[in-house]
């Protein structure tokens, strides 16, 4: 058929067509699977920081004071400083202020080998860092005259090597190059802390030149659940308790957006319909420390003072017209393109740069250009799950998008391998989400099986999951991945919780209480934590009983309290009125009984 002759040439010309129409299948099906993938790592994630307010509300019961010590004048925290001695078995960066481009320099090779920063220059770090914001206004204006371009980066979320790749990419921020940080700098990367002193230390050399907005992770009762304090207790132990609560009032003074050549505004979540920029720009923002708990508790006060910050961190833009609650984040609102559209008119503005969300790409420009989200955490769910991106802004205010991934594991995987890692993975945690919530599941679809014959309809079993979950996903379309079906073409649903149990850190715990304890651990460790004010991880056998009763009641579950008084003396070990609950709580977790088979299997077949 390869012959030269017409008629040979057509065969050609047909079978190249059949295989670029059978590539574009192929890439259409991973692409599809990709965001599906991503579509159920995002919903789990807004279903999470949904609970969370119901944490908020509880935790101002367990909620104490900022150390004085430690929030104090600038005495107080140099006799602190004074009393921190730093070992001459030291080898970490050493830090003389004030600082100079030499010691931001420092700090990236010393953070580049993973060395870490004593508490003694992190505490006259943070100190001289709050002096310096306490200075600035709550909305800051800058200006493209000074310089060429102005870089914006989005979420960091602790990945220290997002922030290296950065800098190698676009050079280190200076009075030539102009940065600006977005907000939720911290939680859930391992390195949240390495940037914190990294973007303070440029901070501090750099005032006019490296800008800081707040994010909705700036912010202590967050950082409870998603990583960040743990991070801090176990690489500074002793002075973790006197850096968090230095942090806190930090967080109260990150200014809350900025404007650019007064065209562009720049907020870490977005707006609302009631957005008053000029309130924004003149109230006490420091006032607002944990902006939820406050905001939650004390509602007349908090829709004059508190909600409007609320909105501008938490908020995301729609594709519809109008103005809703966020009740999938359950916090802040959504915002369509005419919300966006009169803001803009009423300050005479041209375009609105958030983050707040995971893109694909890194980047996602809508409300007819008017709205861009930058995002610049890559693999923020897995590895391969998607890009990061800054955007790189002229004097003619024309984004440039600049998109990169960290690539290590990933970088010798063909495409389908790294799709089928990033769907294995997401398939996982929507498994565990069915495994934990497997009473109130069973109980909703056999509101379908009256005569619990253990089959019912797809449809029925996706009204069901949805009804219980609570998840914005495309149910039917991952049946095949979560749920066998029956000869005849019907849902065997019990199929769902095949192959899962969950692993149980002492045999005496009852099983009422296994499903609860696991799908209530990461609210519990906040209020734990609340209660642990020395950071220990230790608290007593009572507390523990008060809390869980505190805890139980608010979320009106038919726990008995003997069960609970039964559960924690079990955990008690050595029987001494202590309970070490991070070791405890961390102990409860999904086992899927075949996963090595899975794992090995496509190692095999990759």
């Amino acid at each position: 058929g390869c012959d030269g002759t017409p008629m040979g040439q057509h065969y050609t010309i047909k079978a190249a067509v059949l295989i670029q129409r059978w590539y574009r299948s192929y890439m259409a099906r991973l692409e599809m699977r990709r965001l599906y993938s991503l579509s159920i790592f995002q919903s789990i994630e807004y279903a999470e920081e949904q609970a969370q307010l119901q944490v908020y509300i509880s935790s101002h019961f367990f909620s104490t004071s900022s150390d004085p010590r430690v929030a104090g004048s600038d005495l107080t925290m140099t006799e602190l400083e004074k009393t921190i001695e730093v070992p001459d078995a030291y080898f970490g960066p050493h830090l003389c202020f004030p600082l100079t481009a030499a010691d931001t320099d420092m700090l990236l090779q010393a953070f580049k080998h993973r060395q870490h920063l004593h508490a003694r220059y992190v505490l006259q770090l943070f100190h001289e860092t709050r002096k310096v914001l306490q200075q600035m206004p709550n909305i800051t204006h800058l200006s493209t005259s000074y310089a060429k371009e102005i870089t914006i980066c989005g979420d960091l979320h602790g990945k220290l090597d997002d922030l290296l790749l950065i800098f190698y990419k676009n050079g280190l921020p200076s009075e030539a190059n102009p940065y600006i940080f977005n907000g939720d700098f911290v939680d859930r990367g391992k390195n949240s802390m390495e940037i914190l002193i990294i973007l303070f230390a440029f901070f501090l050399v750099y005032p006019n030149h490296l800008h800081l907005n707040r994010g909705n992770h700036e912010d202590h009762i967050m950082n409870l659940r998603y990583g960040f304090t743990k991070e801090v207790m176990k690489k500074y132990r002793s002075y973790g308790k006197a850096i968090l609560n230095l942090l806190q009032d930090i967080y109260s003074w990150l200014p809350l957006a900025t404007i650019i050549d007064n065209k562009v505004l720049i907020v870490h979540g977005g707006i609302s319909d009631s957005t008053d920029l000029k309130f924004l720009n003149l109230f006490q923002r420091n006032k607002v420390k944990c902006d939820f708990c406050k905001a939650m508790l004390l509602f007349i006060f908090a829709a004059i003072w508190y909600m409007p910050v609320v909105d501008i961190l938490w908020s995301d833009p729609k594709h519809q017209n109008g103005c809703t609650p966020n009740k999938i984040r359950g916090g802040g609102c959504y915002f369509g393109p005419d919300v966006t559209a009169r803001l803009l008119e009423r300050y005479n503005l041209k375009m609105l740069i958030r983050s707040h969300e995971c893109k694909q790409e890194g980047y996602e420009i809508c409300h007819n250009g008017k709205v861009i989200t930058v995002f610049s955490a890559s693999n923020y769910y897995e590895d391969g799950s998607n890009r990061g991106a800054y955007i790189k802004l002229n004097p003619d205010l024309i984004p440039r998008f600049v998109q990169y991934q960290v690539s290590k594991s990933t970088q010798k995987q063909t495409l389908h391998q790294r799709v089928t890692a990033i769907e294995l993975s997401a398939v996982k945690c929507l498994r565990e989400k069915f495994y934990i919530h497997k009473s109130e599941l069973i109980a909703a679809f056999r509101q379908y099986d009256p005569n619990y014959t253990g089959k019912i309809s797809l449809s029925d079993w996706a009204t069901a999951v949805a009804s219980v979950l609570h998840l914005d996903l495309p149910w039917r379309t991952l049946r095949s991945r979560l749920v066998s079906l029956t000869q005849d073409g019907c849902i065997e649903y019990l199929s769902s919780f095949e192959n899962l149990e969950i692993k149980l850190p002492i045999k005496e715990v009852q099983p009422s209480l296994v499903e609860t304890l696991y799908r209530y651990k990461a609210d519990l460790e906040i209020i734990f934590n609340m209660i642990d004010r020395d950071h220990s991880g230790l608290i007593s056998v009572d507390e523990f009983r008060q809390t869980w009763k505190l805890f139980n009641l608010h979320l009106r579950n038919n726990i008995e309290d003997d069960s609970i008084d039964s559960l924690a003396h079990s955990i008690d070990l050595n029987k001494d009125g202590s309970i070490d609950f991070h070791e405890f709580l961390e102990a409860f977790h999904v086992v899927h009984k075949f996963e090595n088979r899975y794992s090995n299997s496509r190692k095999c077949n990759s």
